[in-house]
């Protein structure tokens, strides 16, 4: 087990259960190993913490909790990113920005991908598509 400082205190982890970005984040791509954070209050949100740099977190979410029909298949290139055979698993994930003002977005143009089997998550550009980066939750 290992130990990092972070904005939820000391966390100790075990790093053979981290979940790994191959490639980072958009516009992160330094940051390649997180901690999923347990969730202590009950609810569709919970928080991926940077193992590589301890203050950064983010909230997470499964946006099909507030779009429906919000759907995205990946590709193979993606596919084979994630370790993923044909029929495995794979969660689509968005990015939760909650604002001083509390207009609460997701990012649906630039989701994550993330593969259970083998711990691997992606973040992907969607092109072609009405989401953005900042879609207000449905009233």
């Amino acid at each position: 087990m290992k130990k990092i400082n972070t904005r939820f205190g000391e966390v100790e982890y075990d790093p053979n259960n981290l979940l790994h970005f191959p490639a980072g984040l958009i516009g992160l791509p330094n940051l390649r190993h997180f901690i999923v954070m347990p969730n202590k209050k009950q609810g569709p949100l919970f928080w991926i913490q940077s193992v590589d740099d301890p203050d950064i977190a983010f909230v997470l979410t499964d946006p099909t909790n507030f779009f429906l029909d919000y759907q995205l298949m990946p590709e193979e290139a993606e596919r084979q990113s994630l370790d993923l055979d044909q029929g495995d698993e794979c969660f689509i994930l968005s990015v939760v920005t909650v604002p001083s003002d509390q207009n609460i977005t997701l990012n649906l143009a630039a989701p994550i991908l993330f593969a259970p089997k083998t711990n691997k998550a992606i973040q992907v550009i969607v092109e072609n598509s009405s989401y953005s980066s900042k879609t207000p939750l449905p009233q």
